[in-house]
């Protein structure tokens, strides 16, 4: 049986975004379905790694640096609440995002997120952050709060 994390839950990694400057812009802003892209697996893949307990696919699909900093071990005690919570929000594939703010790229180079998706009985909300790293946008932050 799936159950919801309990209200106010929250989990936040953020600590790379400064660190990890990037001094020219390769890629450009993604348009509204690169960015659901990006939301919905990233958050499966926090999903399953809460459901099972393993944190090792979530750790091979972030940034470079992200990866150095928080080894499989470190991003599971990083998400401890939600995986004891036994927090499900899987949900969120079949669901529309709904953006709470516009997508930017800020002065770091860093792809920044932020909405939430109406599942029931709790809401899902999230702030992702992504840096280029192997061509490609990946993982440089998350925020998440089921409430």
């Amino acid at each position: 049986m799936r159950r919801w994390a309990h209200q106010g839950l929250a989990a936040a990694v953020m600590a790379l975004m400064a660190a990890c400057p990037i001094k020219t812009f390769a890629l450009d802003m993604p348009g509204p379905a690169a960015q659901e892209v990006l939301v919905k697996s990233i958050l499966v893949t926090l999903n399953d790694a809460v459901g099972s307990d393993n944190f090792t696919v979530l750790h091979a699909k972030i940034s470079k640096p992200f990866r150095e900093q928080f080894p499989p071990e470190k991003l599971r005690a990083v998400f401890k609440d939600l995986v004891e919570k036994h927090a499900v929000f899987d949900a969120v594939v079949a669901q529309k995002m709904i953006v709470d703010e516009d997508a930017r790229i800020d002065e770091q180079g860093v792809l920044k997120l932020k909405g939430r998706f109406q599942t029931a009985p709790k809401q899902v909300k999230y702030q992702l952050g992504f840096i280029e790293s192997e061509g490609t946008w990946k993982l440089s932050g998350v925020a998440i709060d089921i409430e």
